[in-house]
């Protein structure tokens, strides 16, 4: 990976980069973890990428052939990230191996997992499985998995709202994090 950065890459890659990078960007959304509950930890934000990136092969997963293999090209970057990752964090180079075959193991549990919640239409099964990997513990975290699945959802719904071949050249828009509280009513009589 640190090579095609340095010196670029080829064409076809492009839009994987630009949706691993959308997914990114959408995880790092400071609500979640200032709203949402989301554990602003390393493994808080690991599962916020997931949950972004199961969101976009997912989409993908409907595109036919190219969708496929797009959505491996996005794995593939995302786990190329992560093993650059782990190296800036100072992880030994022997270790690295071990810990991104230990990340992907556990990302497909969450795939699996999740597919399993999608298919649950009240939505008791994705929340279990949010809280399970992404809230453990946490203050709140059934609220929270509740309100997390309600999200995932609706990008969900959005994404299948988009254009297979549009999401496959890499434009793809994510919905907000949580839906804004309507405002007062000034005229209301209290």
């Amino acid at each position: 990976m640190i090579w095609k950065r340095i010196f670029g890459s080829p064409a076809r890659n492009d839009a994987p980069m630009a949706l691993y990078g959308a997914a990114v960007r959408q995880a790092r959304t400071p609500a979640f973890y200032l709203d949402g509950g989301v554990p602003d930890t390393v493994e808080g934000r690991f599962e916020m990428v997931a949950v972004h990136a199961y969101l976009v092969l997912r989409r993908l997963r409907q595109g036919g052939p190219e969708g496929r293999e797009t959505g491996q090209k996005v794995f593939d970057i995302l786990f190329d990230d992560m093993d650059q990752t782990l190296r800036e964090m100072g992880v030994g180079d022997l270790s690295v191996g071990k810990k991104i075959k230990a990340l992907a193991s556990s990302f497909y549990g969450r795939l699996q997992a999740y597919d399993e919640g999608f298919k649950d239409e009240e939505g008791s099964t994705l929340a279990a499985a949010l809280l399970r990997n992404v809230f453990g513990s946490a203050e709140n975290a059934e609220r929270s998995a509740a309100a997390l699945a309600s999200y995932m959802r609706r990008v969900d719904k959005a994404l299948h709202e988009q254009d297979v071949s549009d999401v496959i050249a890499g434009r793809i828009a994510f919905d907000t994090p949580f839906e804004e509280p309507a405002a007062p009513d000034m005229n209301e009589a209290h």
